[in-house]
C-alpha cells in the first residue's frame, strides 16, 4: 500500500493532464449531443441523444471524484507517512545499544608480612542450602516524582507500566502494559497538558488486544513542551462504549544532564 501511494505522489502530475483531458472530450460530447438532441425530430433519436449526453456527464463527475481523490492522497496521506518516517527514525535512534560494561577487578595487594591468606572454614551443611533471593521489581524507564495517584489503573483491561504515575519523560519511550476487554474494538492513548491547552488529544490507537504486558506504542516527547501532563489509556468495545481506562502523570522535560564527559 505505501509503494502504490508513493507511486501515485510521484506521477500525480500526469494523471491531471489525464484527467483533464478525459474531461474535455466528456464535455465535447455533452455539447454534440446536446446538439444533436435539439435538432432531433424523432423521439427515438432524441432519446439516445439524451442517453449520451447523460454518459458524458457521468464521466466528468467520475473525472472530477478521481482528481479530488489523487489530490487527497498528496495533501493528506503523504505528509502523514512521511510524520511516521521521521517518528519512526527518532524511537530507531533512541534506541541505542551501549554494550555489557564491564568494570576489572584489580588484583589483591601482595602482602608484605609473609602472611598467606588461608581460606575460612564453613559449615558442612551451607553448601545444600538454597538461599532464596528477591526477584527484581520492574522500574520505569526515567525519574519517578511524586505526583498525583493514577486513576483507574487497577483494572487489567487497561493497565500501564510505562510511562509510570509521576515518570519524567525527556527522550523517546515505549508504551508498556495490557489492553483487552470483552468485545474489544479499539483502545486510544491520548495526552494532555500543555500544548494541547488542557484538552486531551489522540496520539495513537490500538486495534489489537494485549492480555499479556508487552509493548503496544511508543511516545515521541519532543513534540510538546516541558510541564506536567496527564497521560491515559482509553479502552472500547464494538459499540464504541468505553470499558477501562487508565491515567497517569507524566512530566515532559529536557534530558537531563550527566557526568559523562562529552569529546
Amino acid at each position: 500500500m505505501t509503494a502504490l501511494i508513493a507511486l501515485i505522489d510521484q506521477v500525480a502530475i500526469g494523471v491531471y493532464f489525464l484527467i483533464a483531458a478525459g474531461i474535455l472530450f466528456a464535455l465535447r460530447r455533452y455539447v454534440i449531443h446536446g446538439e444533436e438532441y435539439r435538432s432531433s425530430y424523432f423521439e427515438l433519436e432524441r432519446d439516445l441523444s439524451r442517453y449520451r449526453r447523460t454518459n458524458a456527464v457521468t464521466a466528468m463527475i467520475f473525472l472530477a471524484e478521481l482528481a479530488l481523490i489523487v489530490l487527497g492522497i498528496q495533501a493528506v496521506v503523504v505528509p502523514e507517512l512521511l510524520q511516521d518516517r521521521q517518528i519512526e527514525a527518532l524511537v530507531a535512534v533512541a534506541r541505542t545499544d551501549d554494550g555489557v560494561f564491564r568494570t576489572p577487578a584489580p588484583a589483591p595487594p601482595a602482602s608484605d608480612l609473609g602472611i598467606d591468606p588461608v581460606a575460612m572454614p564453613r559449615s558442612a551443611g551451607a553448601a545444600n542450602q538454597i538461599q532464596a533471593t528477591p526477584l527484581p521489581t520492574a522500574t520505569p524507564v526515567g525519574t519517578i516524582i511524586p505526583s498525583n495517584p493514577s486513576i483507574g489503573c487497577d483494572k487489567p483491561e487497561a493497565r500501564l507500566l510505562i510511562p509510570g504515575n509521576g515518570m519524567r519523560v525527556f527522550q523517546p519511550i515505549p508504551v508498556i502494559g495490557t489492553v483487552f476487554a470483552d468485545q474489544f474494538s479499539y483502545a486510544s492513548i491520548e495526552i494532555s497538558g500543555p500544548s494541547t491547552f488542557g484538552s486531551f488529544q489522540v496520539i495513537d490507537e490500538q486495534h489489537v488486544e494485549v492480555r499479556e504486558q508487552a509493548e503496544f506504542g511508543q511516545f515521541v516527547p519532543a513534540a510538546y513542551e516541558a510541564g506536567e501532563y496527564e497521560f491515559r489509556l482509553m479502552v472500547f468495545d464494538i459499540t464504541n462504549t468505553l470499558k477501562a481506562s487508565c491515567l497517569v502523570h507524566i512530566y515532559i522535560s529536557d534530558p537531563l544532564p550527566t557526568l559523562t564527559p562529552v569529546r
